[in-house]
């Protein structure tokens, strides 16, 4: 098991490719950077890629400080009980996390008021909401097809999908450096600083604290480029152990009275050559690396909450028409009157630009 790549990766939310966490509430606050042997940025590169761990839990904390407006809600409950993970977008918030394997996993986002899971134990899995006190149940396929439909299952961000998606953004228009030494939930780790080339970037560096020991990823921080007051978005854990979590972790049981769903994953674990072209229909790019623009199909309905938050957005306009601005500290997003969503990591003008083409 790879840990950038496998660990826990049950979809990740689109805004985690942007960023990761003010440190609002002082848990992240590292300690003096402890003594480790010098590596380069070359050689945590190669221990992140090849982690590998039998076992994991801890907890992990996630804040969100993007400066975005209040997102519409949708009910929670069933499969819709993602709508509950995809609150994860703003605010603080905490999860329980478990790891015993392909086969045995486990996230779960606490709230004030109740918890939503993700469960997988062999061919079950389960999504649980227990403010509405409903679950769907999901069979999914043995061996490595279960696994990849597994990856379909909705759940909150972790400190190893972050880096995922962070790792990503390596190519020649990222610079990758080193930083100082630093302690993470009571473990030492390095610091891998990614920074975009382009200023024009809203993302001014990214940066991964890599468990010494491990080499899994303790920690990820996006920072503004404009900013001074800290990471705009950041999820690590609060305490980790690498022992393997026992069976009983992964038994789920729908309590008395839950209203209980058979859900059905995709057909299939991953789509053909063919259909993934055809879901990439209409969907295009401006730019390259940390600047590039997405053009993709804006929503077909504007009817009750997304109205509402439409309604909170800036009105603009310009050669390429007109529309509304929705901006944050990371990630700028223009719906177009013509029915265009784009959204870059880039200042508006880069989307009027791709607006226009």
């Amino acid at each position: 098991m790879t840990a950038p790549t496998r660990l826990l990766r049950w979809g990740v939310p689109v805004v985690a490719a942007a960023a990761v966490v003010v440190a609002s509430t002082g848990v992240f606050t590292a300690q003096a950077g402890p003594s480790l042997p010098p590596k380069t940025a070359g050689q945590l590169l190669v221990d992140l890629q090849g982690a590998k761990v039998d076992g994991l839990s801890g907890t992990v904390v996630q804040d969100s400080d993007l400066g975005l407006p209040e997102l519409p809600q949708t009910g929670s409950g069933g499969q819709d009980g993602a709508s509950t993970l995809t609150s994860l977008l703003t605010g603080s918030h905490t999860l329980r996390v478990w790891y015993a394997g392909e086969d045995k996993q486990r996230v779960a986002l606490l709230g004030s008021l109740g918890e939503t899971d993700v469960v997988r134990n062999g061919t079950d899995a389960w999504l649980w909401t227990s403010d509405t006190n409903s679950a769907t149940h999901l069979t999914l396929p043995a061996g490595k097809a279960g696994a990849d439909e597994a990856d379909k299952l909705p759940a909150g961000v972790t400190p190893q999908q972050a880096a995922e998606a962070a790792l990503k953004a390596l190519d020649p228009t990222t610079a990758v450096t080193t930083a100082s030494t630093s302690t993470v939930a009571g473990r030492d780790a390095y610091e891998l600083v990614l920074a975009p080339k382009d200023t024009r970037a809203l993302v001014g560096q990214v940066r991964l604290a890599v468990d010494a020991k491990t080499s899994v990823p303790l920690r990820v921080q996006v920072y503004p480029r404009t900013s001074s007051n800290g990471p705009a978005f950041q999820v690590g854990f609060t305490s980790v152990s690498f022992d393997v979590p026992g069976d009983a972790q992964f038994a789920f049981n729908p309590p008395p009275g839950a209203r209980v769903t058979e859900g059905a994953l995709p057909t299939g674990s991953k789509p053909s050559a063919g259909a993934a072209a055809k879901a990439r229909k209409g969907i295009t790019t401006v730019g390259t690396g940390w600047t590039t623009v997405a053009v993709l199909p804006g929503p077909t309905t504007t009817d009750g909450a997304l109205s509402t938050f439409l309604d909170q957005l800036q009105r603009v306009s310009g050669s390429w028409g007109s529309g509304r601005l929705m901006t944050s500290t990371l990630v700028s997003a223009l719906l177009t009157d013509d029915g265009r969503l784009i959204v870059g990591m880039v200042p508006p003008e880069l989307l009027y630009t791709a607006a226009g083409k």
